[in-house]
């Protein structure tokens, strides 16, 4: 599953808390450094792969004429362009071997800037920090469920995409997600 850029900053705490609550691994600034960090290596991924499927769109795009003619399947054209261009963008398309590579360069960036120390292996840190990321995807479908649930109990009607219903949306998300104890 795809990660948002809005789910980013969250995904972040969780690697922080997760990484703290493992009990194998010592903070050296703290959660909120270590979040940081998380947060600056996953959004730099999420831009590349924006910034990939803006060139297949664009491309489609510009080929539009001939995909009509053609009666090709636009979705699946699009696909096979960024398939193509991925290496160029430095995206990994298979979400397993990418929230891996995030994960190891979490932990290097982690090292590298002496913000933990620890006494396992660092596949073991790696596991840690992966689990985070893709537990958090998992849980994510069930929080935005659990948020639209109480938003439509509210006797006034939100619209979504409306600046209302933004606002209610991220103040219930992140109830959520406290309640979980995952922010």
């Amino acid at each position: 599953m795809k990660i948002s850029l809005k789910s980013i900053p969250h995904i972040a705490n969780k690697v922080a808390i997760d990484l703290h609550l493992s009990g194998v691994v010592k903070m050296t600034k703290g959660l909120e450094a270590v979040a940081f960090e998380a947060e600056k290596i996953l959004s730099d991924n999420v831009k590349k792969e924006i910034a990939l499927e803006d060139k297949a769109d664009s491309i489609c795009q510009d080929n539009e004429e001939e995909i009509d003619f053609m009666l090709v399947d636009e979705r699946q054209l699009f696909y096979m362009i960024k398939k193509k261009l991925a290496p160029e963008f430095g995206v990994i398309l298979n979400y397993e071997e990418r929230y891996s590579d995030i994960s190891h360069k979490i932990l290097d960036e982690l090292y590298e800037e002496d913000l933990i120390h620890f006494e396992v292996t660092e596949n073991r840190i790696k596991n840690i920090i992966y689990n985070a990321i893709t537990s958090f995807i998992a849980d994510n479908s069930e929080i935005e469920d659990a948020v639209m649930d109480k938003i439509k109990t509210y006797k006034k009607r939100y619209i979504p995409g409306t600046d209302e219903f933004d606002i209610l949306h991220e103040k219930l998300y992140k109830e959520e997600l406290t309640k979980r104890g995952m922010e």
